[in-house]
């Protein structure tokens, strides 16, 4: 019987660690991991590849898994025609770039699950993204595409030799960035860079925003959290309200909506409709950390008590549901639980009923909860409006009405976790705990929460103990069960240098900003380009990759030669390494004209080229106390600053070289290029310095 087929049988997956690859361990599909006796296997029989890649937590993938990959009939045709291999795309996002703009190639689209269709020596020549089982929407069923795959293959070998390899030549070309222009004056003080291409990044900006609901384009919307980020830094620079009203809207209305886990705190990835209502319910570790530094940010600007209710909401979730007993962050939490979409996370108005009693009719006003539901029959709960003016039409103090929702959202999370809940994809990936080790450094300075501190360096410690091989001595990018294995990509490192940067800035602890020099030195090493310029995504010594590219553009996370750049700046003023400081100014030379042209894809870039028309400052800080000083410095809203704070002047770092000695009294030195102002005695009179001399 099929079932019991599908029940027992196991294939290769069954050795992986990584949850989406078991989840298909079970499948009737000969399913293969990425390795060399896939390809030698597809080479020795003469039979075409069948890639297909995805992640724990996508929906579709669930979807087109059910429907064609657990079907008997379906996976003997797969095992009959094809070598096919099953690829994490978390696990392996080299892979995945590749295959996903071999895809976009070809199709002009792209998407996970990602299904691409190689010749024997592993060359792409067709792909797509989710087929159903049977034709829908002129939209060909699986069924087909394999056989009319095969019967091109066999009967027109040729056209699909050559199609491949004209795809390989394109893809190669196609590598971005490949001359470098380099202005000549590279250390300036102040960039070439003016106000005017500044205002032209907002004025592109402006152009895609939603003034209505926030956000940027149209549905599906994701956060975008670099392009309110640079809003956000406009503002602050330039005193642009638009720009501020537009981040701040956008920021309200996410974390109002569906999208934002209105009970247990957390973000979606994306919103499939244009009012945030309707996530796909996946929640992933990046995300989460993108979004509150964004936060952050808009706190320190507004002091807006909401941000910071999602703030403690959002870390509380992560320590909560996210947080392994090493203390590593989980990847993501999947989107469905028994099989269907949100199920645990949605409401009917007798559930809601049930829970919150003869407080409900109001409670249901607040989070938008009705007979028919406002999701597929269903409430996704969200907010209308805000709670000061929720609590005025029901009579209450906001302090009131702070704390009647906060009881109820303890009442709904309690009766919530006896529901069964989503998988969780419980590999723990370097970059991805790096972003949200950045997120805790800032958040707990900003929001003065010590413990996220600790937390933070807790995490640090798990870092790099686990995902550095002391016999290779090089890192590694994912972690489970005590083992890691594949090399590092440039975005973990990236993330890692700029993790180490952040951390050290709250503690003072001159380790951090140590190892963050060495991973520096490791990566300039192995991941630099032929140039000595940009970097390349893989290391030099990775064997198992077709295309070798540069990653330039941001995705769902930050463009990790944008993240080198901003690495490079901040080491190299730190330790005078000016070497370093003109390379980032030659990476942001080479992207300038597409960052102002494309800034939602080029948000690391466009926030670099920001601060270049600024000057990045240098703040120093001695005395005793320099760490609660530099707590108190790092609460106030100043993007574009380097700090190094110690309790004594030291030859061993150009900032604190000559600086006057001090014994128990406090000072504050701003400077640009290691040229300082006189010294000052508090931040406020640092701040007003730095304000008037703009």
């Amino acid at each position: 019987m099929p079932g019991l087929f599908i029940m027992t049988h196991t294939n290769r997956l069954i050795s992986e660690s990584s949850p989406y690859l078991l989840q298909h361990a079970h499948n009737p599909v000969d399913w293969h991991p990425w390795s060399d006796e896939a390809l030698q296997k597809a080479s020795s029989e003469d039979k075409p590849i069948l890639v297909s890649i995805g992640y724990a937590a996508c929906h579709w993938c669930h979807v087109m898994e059910r429907e064609s990959f657990e079907d008997v009939t379906t996976a003997a045709l797969m095992n009959k025609y094809f070598v096919c291999i099953k690829i994490d795309r978390e696990e392996r996002p080299d892979l995945d770039h590749f295959f996903m703009d071999a895809l976009q190639a070809t199709s002009g689209n792209g998407g996970w699950p990602l299904n691409m269709f190689l010749t024997s020596k592993a060359r792409p020549f067709y792909g797509g993204t989710y087929f159903p089982p049977k034709q829908l929407h002129n939209r060909l069923s699986w069924m087909e595409v394999l056989e009319k795959v095969h019967d091109a293959y066999v009967n027109r070998r040729e056209e699909i030799e050559q199609q491949a390899s004209h795809l390989i030549q394109h893809l190669q070309s196609a590598n971005p960035m490949t001359k470098h222009p380099i202005n000549e004056n590279l250390l300036e003080i102040k960039s070439s860079y003016s106000e005017e291409q500044a205002s032209k990044i907002v004025d592109q900006l402006m152009a895609m925003a939603d003034l209505t609901e926030g956000g940027f384009g149209r549905a599906p919307k994701f956060p975008q959290t670099f392009s309110i980020q640079y809003l956000l830094r406009y503002h602050h620079y330039y005193g642009n309200q638009l720009a501020l009203d537009q981040a701040m809207l956008s920021l309200k209305k996410m974390i109002r909506g569906g999208i934002y886990d209105q009970v247990g705190g957390g973000f979606c990835r994306y919103s499939t409709d244009a009012e945030w209502l309707a996530p796909h319910f996946e929640k992933m570790t990046y995300d989460n950390a993108l979004l509150l530094g964004v936060i952050s940010e808009a706190f320190q600007i507004s002091s807006d008590e909401e941000f910071k209710i999602v703030a403690v909401e959002t870390i509380n979730f992560m320590k909560r549901e996210m947080l392994s007993s090493e203390g590593g962050f989980y990847s993501a939490l999947d989107a469905d639980s028994e099989g269907v979409e949100g199920k645990f996370y949605t409401w009917t108005k007798k559930e809601f009923e049930a829970v919150l009693g003869e407080a409900s009719n109001k409670l249901a006003d607040f989070f938008d909860v009705t007979e028919h539901g406002n999701w597929e029959h269903v409430n996704i709960l969200r907010v209308k409006e805000s709670l000061v003016d929720w609590g005025v039409r029901h009579g209450m103090t906001t302090t009131e009405a702070m704390a009647f929702i906060a009881k109820a959202k303890e009442a709904l999370l309690e009766a919530r976790s006896k529901r069964i809940r989503p998988s969780s994809d419980d590999k723990l990936l370097l970059g991805w705990n790096a972003l949200f080790n950045t997120a805790l450094s800032r958040c707990s300075v900003v929001f003065n929460e010590p413990d996220w501190l600790s937390l933070a360096e807790r995490n640090m410690e798990f870092l790099i103990a686990a995902f550095h091989d002391n016999q290779t001595n090089h890192w590694m990018h994912t972690h489970k069960h005590g083992v890691s294995k594949y090399a590092a990509f440039l975005d973990d490192l990236a993330f890692l240098i700029q993790a180490l940067v952040h951390l050290y800035e709250p503690t003072g602890n001159l380790a951090y900003l140590e190892k963050a020099k060495e991973i520096m030195e490791y990566v300039v090493t192995f991941y630099s380009d032929e140039e000595g310029v940009f970097f390349y995504f893989t290391p030099a010594f990775q064997q198992d990759i077709l295309v070798r590219k540069k990653e330039i553009y941001d995705g769902a996370i930050p463009s990790s030669n944008g993240t080198m750049a901003w690495n490079l700046l901040r080491l190299g003023i730190l330790f005078g390494l000016n070497h370093w400081k003109e390379r980032s100014k030659r990476m942001l030379d080479s992207v300038e004209a597409a960052a102002i042209k494309y800034p939602s894809s080029f948000g690391v870039w466009s926030n670099l080229f920001l601060e270049f028309t600024q000057g990045t400052y240098e703040i120093v800080i001695l005395g005793k106390d320099f760490k609660s000083a530099s707590r108190s410095l790092l609460r106030r809203y100043l993007p574009n600053k380097v700090l190094m704070a110690a309790d004594k002047s030291s030859e061993q770092y150009p900032l604190l070289i000559g600086k006057l000695p001090v014994s128990n009294e406090m000072r504050y030195f701003a400077c640009i290029g290691q040229t300082c102002k006189h010294p000052l005695s508090n931040d406020n009179e640092l701040f007003m310095q730095i304000l008037t001399n703009k």
